[in-house]
């Protein structure tokens, strides 16, 4: 009997203690606010979807939640300026019809580089 107990009550610490993983989708309006997770259980990303397409500000997030990059689709199409930070870079990305089209590398507020 106290071997069924304890195992209950460990069934019951990892039940609780389990994080949800699981993507978790929102209707906003005509859109679909989605969002993703770590295995950790912290955002991996969120951003929108429109007639099952990402459309709209998409943020990306490290497993300590940091964001790492942000930017926006137009009907599933990457468009416009991306931010991409890893360390003390920030990578700026401009889109144009989902192709990258200038690359901007900026440190500390100063430009490092910039690739056309």
């Amino acid at each position: 009997m106290k071997k069924a107990v304890l195992f209950l009550a460990l069934m019951f610490v990892v039940a609780v203690s389990a994080q949800d993983t699981k993507p978790t989708f929102e209707k906003v309006g005509e859109m679909v606010k989605a969002t993703y997770f770590h295995d950790n259980g912290e955002i991996a990303q969120t951003g929108y979807m429109l007639n099952g397409k990402l459309h709209g500000d998409w943020v990306m997030f490290d497993t300590q939640g940091k964001k790492i990059a942000t930017g926006q689709y137009v009907n599933g199409t990457k468009t416009g300026k991306w931010f991409f930070w890893k360390s003390d870079v920030l990578k700026e990305v401009d889109f144009t019809d989902n192709r990258i089209v200038n690359v901007t590398n900026w440190s500390q507020g100063e430009v490092v580089s910039v690739n056309q």
